[in-house]
């Protein structure tokens, strides 16, 4: 059986056009293609500089990697990287975490709170999903960015000096429209924009990223898995990765928990009820199949919404009654999603 190797070494991730002559810049990035060459390079000219950084891409593209390069690079990387993911915060919490607090600001305030602006004073914060924030915090926001200072809950106005690297998977320019973004705010943030491809239009590094997490979860699992076959790879290159390289380590995780030999040789895609192998079926799939199994897998992981926003139509950019279309065509039979929408 054909197999590819795993590489045991650290795995050489860019070109030598791509990074410094010692590369630890980039020592986090895996994968040598040329769309992530041209973010590599956007990342080296806009890291000497301290102006903002809006990083665009879809969920599981590696936004928070490629702001950890920026700083890394930059003049502040001395200082402090703050990471803060605006969607994880509870909407009564975010003021608090971001700008901090006095004691007895308010009922529980027990204690002062620093927020996470002071906390990076004169390094680097960085804003995950961005589009998230409640518009009456994006003034406060605005402030930080136009006069550099900070005014916690119930205390008075503090100088801070921050770099602010955003990011988001949300089109803005579609929030400003709605009225859910302001678009000051939407100027600050966008002077350096950043796009980051999915993993479907970067296919030529599946294989090294591959190798990288499964290299990683072996050696967690103590398992002497030394390759992958190369039927695991057609599969997996043939498919359209809607979570992009987070749903890839996670299967990678789970198909090294699976394997008990040295090869992984079978590989679960989300809408497939069995391990799949192409060489016991001895044949590829066919467009009809493919596309089959990318609506499944975009309707398992919008838990089978199909309309509105964050549904299995909108993550597939299509019109609802097309998708409801090629369901049928395909023999996809509608189920409802668990709070009884779909």
């Amino acid at each position: 059986m054909d197999t590819r190797i795993l590489n045991r070494k650290p795995i050489g991730h860019l070109g030598p056009s791509a990074v410094s002559s010692s590369g630890s810049e980039f020592k986090d990035i895996i994968g040598g293609g040329e769309s992530m060459r041209d973010v590599l390079d956007n990342v080296k000219v806009v890291g000497a500089s301290d102006i903002s950084v809006l990083i665009l891409g879809e969920s599981g593209t590696g936004k928070e990697l490629i702001a950890q390069c920026i700083h890394r690079i930059s003049p502040r990387n001395k200082k402090p990287f703050v990471a803060v993911n605006c969607a994880a915060l509870p909407a009564n919490l975010i003021e608090s975490e971001l700008f901090g607090h006095e004691k007895g600001a308010f009922t529980g305030a027990t204690d002062k709170r620093t927020g996470k602006f002071e906390q990076g004073n004169e390094g680097t914060v960085f804003l995950d999903e961005i589009g998230e924030l409640p518009v009456e915090l994006q003034v406060k926001l605005l402030r930080v960015l136009q006069e550099k200072e900070v005014e916690p809950i119930g205390g008075r106005k503090r100088k801070v000096n921050v770099r602010i690297i955003a990011a988001t998977s949300r089109n803005l320019e579609e929030e400003v429209s709605m009225h859910r973004f302001r678009l000051d705010l939407f100027y600050r943030l966008n002077v350096f924009p950043i796009k980051l491809p999915p993993l479907r239009e970067r296919k030529e590094d599946i294989v090294a990223l591959a190798n990288h997490f499964v290299t990683i979860y072996a050696r967690k699992e103590n398992k002497a898995i030394t390759g992958v076959a190369d039927h695991v790879i057609q599969l997996m290159l043939n498919y359209h990765w809607p979570g992009n390289i987070r749903e890839l380590e996670n299967l990678m995780a789970r198909s090294v928990l699976l394997t008990n030999g040295p090869i992984i040789n079978s590989l679960k895609l989300p809408g497939q009820s069995q391990v799949v192998s192409t060489v016991r079926q001895g044949r590829i799939k066919s467009m009809i199949e493919n596309e089959r199994d990318h609506i499944l897998s975009a309707l398992e992981r919008c838990n089978w919404k199909i309309y509105g926003q964050d549904g299995a139509a909108d993550l597939l950019e299509l019109n609802p009654s097309t998708l409801n279309s090629k369901m049928k065509k395909l023999g996809i039979e509608k189920k409802y999603s668990k709070n009884g929408s779909n």
